[in-house]
């Protein structure tokens, strides 16, 4: 086979391919071989198919196999032999030429082949990447002791209710009755919810319940109907209220200390704030760290230059997806795709350099940190250490959450690297500008 290369530019070839007869015969004689042991026709014992039967039925399928074994052996080993770091694989060109598929004939082929760049990214301490130092104001401190408290509060039984409050109500219209249902305040629309405010126990009042409560399914299990009986009720009911429960702060006790922190971990207010300080500092040092990363990435995409075969590039997602994404799709989440692409071949390139490795070690340590994360949203802050470990090896073993989790480790572990490298150039900022940042 012969193949001729035409440079477009520096990251971009159309390679043209004629495939003789001799190329291809072999291969179309060993396919036909194949058709003939295989084929069961009645009339002919399995495989004493005469050939020119099998020839006549399955030639033209034959044909474009060994041709196409033929191209593909052919681009495998152009791309080899020249050692391209091809993007994708080749796409058959926009203008290849037509071909008339008769045994025997030549064939002349067209193909579109993208390389990603070469990368050459020297760091050192003359460069340098901002890392902010997030102060810690006593307002902060106090708003996170206050949300705190407030996560391991309760409800009580309050004499009338405020914004945040919940209500018990009994809802009354002709012979229909629904007793003992829990209303949030928070759930009642903007418009209505200044006549719930003040509200007692025996307060009894009309409300429209279509203009209270706006969602439909809150609507529905309020007064415990299926969602498409909706439509049919009346929207005026009798509301008369039996209790109302406000939501307190959990005490500074030791019992609150214990659950907040462990059994015997704080043993007073003053160790309590100690705690709370300790806390939000860590939570700034994430945030910092988080916002490091993305300084940092933003910073080496910038100095790498990178330029990226686009024209290619989409056509090639398009063409592998085979019509899940228009080209339309493709353009609307272009920005953000090609920062990605980008930010990976810098990353492989990085990690190659810096001899960064992930380990399994590695992928558990993340899973343990975001189980204790989601742990923590449930108010579980001293989960035991082999319930968070069991959690964990659960997420690594769904595809998903391992590959995000793979691909997380990988970032960090990168960034951690070029940090140790570059100079930080540190910032002292408040939490409110900090969260201005862009």
């Amino acid at each position: 086979m012969k193949i001729e290369q035409n440079r477009i530019d520096d990251l971009n070839l159309e390679l043209s391919l004629t495939v003789t007869s001799e190329d291809y015969a072999d291969s179309r004689k060993k396919a036909l071989n194949d058709y003939r042991k295989k084929a069961e026709i009645k009339g002919f014992r399995k495989g004493m198919v005469p050939m020119s039967l099998v020839e006549k039925m399955y030639g033209g399928q034959a044909l474009v196999d060994s041709v196409n074994d033929v191209i593909a052996r052919g681009l495998n080993d152009f791309i080899s032999e020249n050692n391209l770091k091809v993007i994708g694989e080749p796409l058959p060109s926009e203008d290849t030429p037509h071909n008339e598929w008769v045994n025997g004939n030549e064939f002349s082929f067209k193909f579109d082949i993208a390389q990603n760049p070469e990368i050459n990214l020297e760091l050192s301490k003359d460069d340098e990447v901002v890392y902010y130092t997030i102060t810690a104001t006593e307002a902060a401190k106090a708003e996170l002791k206050e949300n705190i408290l407030k996560q391991y509060g309760s409800l009580e039984e309050g004499e009338a209710a405020k914004e945040d409050d919940f209500v018990i109500v009994d809802f009354e219209q002709g012979e229909n009755k629904v007793e003992g249902t829990y209303v949030a305040l928070r759930s009642i629309s903007a418009a209505v919810k200044p006549s719930f405010v003040g509200i007692r126990p025996g307060d009894v009042l009309d409300v429209n319940v279509n203009e209270a409560f706006e969602n439909e399914t809150d609507r529905a299990s309020m007064l415990k109907v299926k969602k498409e009986e909706l439509a049919s009720l009346e929207p005026v009911w009798k509301m008369t209220v039996k209790n109302v429960k406000t939501f307190v702060n959990a005490p500074l006790t030791q019992e609150t200390f214990d659950k907040v922190f462990g059994e015997g971990a704080v043993k007073s207010e003053a160790e309590f704030d100690a705690k709370v300080e300790e806390r939000l500092r860590a939570e700034y040092a994430q945030e910092a760290d988080f916002r490091f990363s993305k300084d940092a990435k933003n910073y080496l995409l910038e100095k790498a230059a990178l330029n990226v075969p686009e024209k290619f590039l989409k056509r090639w997602i398009y063409v592998i997806n085979d019509g899940k994404f228009t080209m339309e799709d493709i353009e609307k989440e272009w920005d953000l795709f090609i920062v990605d692409y980008k930010w990976q071949m810098v990353r492989t390139y990085l990690m190659e350099k810096y001899g960064v490795k992930i380990e399994q070690a590695d992928l558990l340590a993340s899973a343990k940190g975001f189980a204790a994360y989601q742990f923590a949203m449930y108010g579980m802050n001293n989960v035991p250490d082999d319930q968070l470990e069991a959690f964990a090896k659960n997420i690594l073993e769904q595809e998903e959450q391992s590959r995000r989790i793979y691909d997380q480790v990988e970032n960090e572990k990168t960034i951690a690297a070029v940090r140790e490298v570059v100079t930080l150039k540190k910032k002292k900022i408040s939490v409110e500008k900090f969260r201005e940042l862009k």
